[in-house]
């Protein structure tokens, strides 16, 4: 049995716990397609946030009721490039999302931080955080 739920802008399916722990106790491994693939955590950062422009992408230029080949034009590109930018293909360059998301009238606001050590601890090496705002509206 499957429970499907939202996660911001993509479904994402959960197994049932009855049916995970039978899996793993039968020695299966149970995780999703980047456990599969190896990636490391820099990796599945870069993949969530092409996954997401894409997916913004797509929701701005039909909150325009734009077609895909209105974009492409916009773009100086084909219909079917917008489709791959779209499916964030792994030919399509980051640098095309976000051109792609503002042709389409989107918006990215990047905000930088700098983590700060607890109080009465020790500077550890410092992190810094940058986080990407994918706005989307008429």
């Amino acid at each position: 049995m499957q429970r499907r739920s939202s996660t911001r802008n993509s479904e994402t399916i959960h197994m049932d716990s009855n049916k995970r722990k039978l899996l793993e106790a039968a020695g299966w491994s149970v995780g999703d397609a980047a456990d599969f693939l190896g990636m490391n955590d820099e990796e599945r950062q870069l993949l969530e946030a092409r996954v997401e422009l894409a997916g913004a992408i797509r929701r701005q230029r039909q909150l325009l009721h734009m077609s895909q080949k209105e974009l492409g034009e916009k773009l100086k590109t084909s219909q079917p490039r917008v489709a791959k930018i779209e499916r964030a293909a792994s030919d399509v360059s980051l640098d095309q999302l976000v051109r792609a998301l503002t042709a389409a009238g989107g918006k990215i606001v990047v905000k930088s931080s700098k983590s700060k050590p607890a109080k009465g601890k020790r500077p550890a090496k410092r992190k810094e955080k940058v986080v990407f705002e994918v706005a989307t509206s008429k």
